[in-house]
């Protein structure tokens, strides 16, 4: 009887569809775009204040982003690739 269940468990089948993982990339691609647009900002005198460190970009629309991007991914990992 274990050994039928061992047998079952090894056929090589992936957990996740196509449509799962495409959803996983769309979700990556979210996350980092996000994170590309909040780098940068710094001076290159260390001395020196920069006030674009706080532009809409890195303050409200790149955080924005990657947290769509991690709810892409919390749906693809949730959604049922059998489910017509």
């Amino acid at each position: 009887m274990g050994e039928q269940k061992r047998k079952d468990l090894k056929t090589g089948d992936f957990i996740f569809g196509k449509k799962n993982y495409k959803f996983m990339f769309i979700g990556l691609a979210f996350i980092a775009i996000g994170f590309i647009l909040m780098s940068g900002g710094g001076s290159e005198d260390p001395n020196v204040f920069n006030p674009d460190i706080f532009s809409f970009r890195r303050i409200r629309l790149a955080p924005t982003l990657v947290l769509i991007g991690f709810g892409i991914q919390i749906y693809a990992i949730l959604l049922n690739p059998n489910k017509n």
